[in-house]
């Protein structure tokens, strides 16, 4: 499918290349398949989730990815960030196939899974702790990225005392602490107010341009995925494929409402309206 170049200006994969990105390949994925194991309580059966997955993650780069409810677009990060286990292919890491992907990879959830005993401080700094890092140490870090995530002045509230807003950007602090490789982001979004998502999107963009880290953001909103993404990819319904890649080579920051990105932002909600279509004709659909 070509017609994202000419309807839109933009490029598909193929010009990725000429697109003035970064070069540097800091995760790779090959081949990747993920079976799930179902018993009717006759017979098991086999449920292909992900099929022959393949595609790279430039060092720097803001990667987001859509498809329809069940796709598998969950579960394709949970094995990248080694939470659950793949049927086939490999993982790669700078470089390197390895069966897990270590610190090098950190993921940021949907909820914010902070330990509400702990002040904001306390949660940032926790993951450093673990690493062994002097106490003076890890305050200098964890107030570095509470300060980037304009959290300062909350940094001894507790959780109970922040909006859910707040306690995302106490998250991806959190992450950030850890000074990964690879951020990955399940719709960090997915559970906040328009309002609410608007102000993270526009922050998201803006920590992307200070640290330059490399980012892969699971969204269901395509309006999102275009806003935030260097490069969106579309996933097919279960068995997940590739169906299609495209660049958003336009200046940042950018606004999900702004009209340069609506002609990318209309052909991406067409394919994804024919792969629910396709999806909702399959027997047992259900999300994964």
């Amino acid at each position: 499918m070509q017609k994202n170049e000419e309807e839109y200006g933009g490029a598909p994969l193929s010009a990725y290349a000429s697109a003035g990105q970064p070069s540097s390949k800091v995760l790779e994925i090959e081949n990747l398949r993920k079976v799930h194991v179902r018993n009717n309580g006759k017979q098991q059966e086999d449920l292909v989730v992900i099929e022959s997955v393949n595609f790279s993650v430039n060092e720097g780069e803001f990667v987001t990815i859509i498809g329809p409810s069940g796709c598998g677009k969950s579960t394709l990060l949970n094995i990248i960030a080694g939470l659950e286990s793949h049927n086939g292919g490999d993982i790669v890491v700078r470089g390197h196939r390895v069966p897990s992907t270590g610190p090098d990879i950190v993921m940021i959830f949907q909820e914010d899974a902070l330990f509400p005993w702990l002040t904001v401080l306390d949660n940032v700094a926790f993951g450093l702790r673990r690493k062994g890092i002097s106490k003076s140490e890890r305050r200098r870090i964890a107030m570095q990225y509470i300060e980037l995530v304009q959290l300062g002045h909350f940094a001894d509230s507790y959780v109970h005392q922040l909006s859910g807003g707040m306690k995302q950007r106490v998250s991806i602090a959190r992450g950030l602490s850890m000074n990964p490789r690879v951020l990955l982001m399940d719709e960090p979004f997915g559970a906040l107010d328009y309002r609410t998502r608007e102000i993270l999107q526009q922050q998201i963009q803006e920590i992307h341009a200070k640290t330059k880290k490399t980012i892969l953001f699971v969204t269901h909103d395509v309006r999102e995925a275009v806003s935030l993404g260097d490069r969106v990819i579309l996933l097919t319904h279960r068995p997940s494929k590739i169906k299609q890649q495209y660049v958003v080579d336009l200046p940042r920051p950018r606004s999900s409402e702004d009209p340069q990105l609506h002609g990318l932002i209309n052909i991406i909600q067409k394919e994804l309206k024919e792969e629910i279509k396709y999806a909702g004709t399959d027997v047992g659909n259900e999300i994964i």
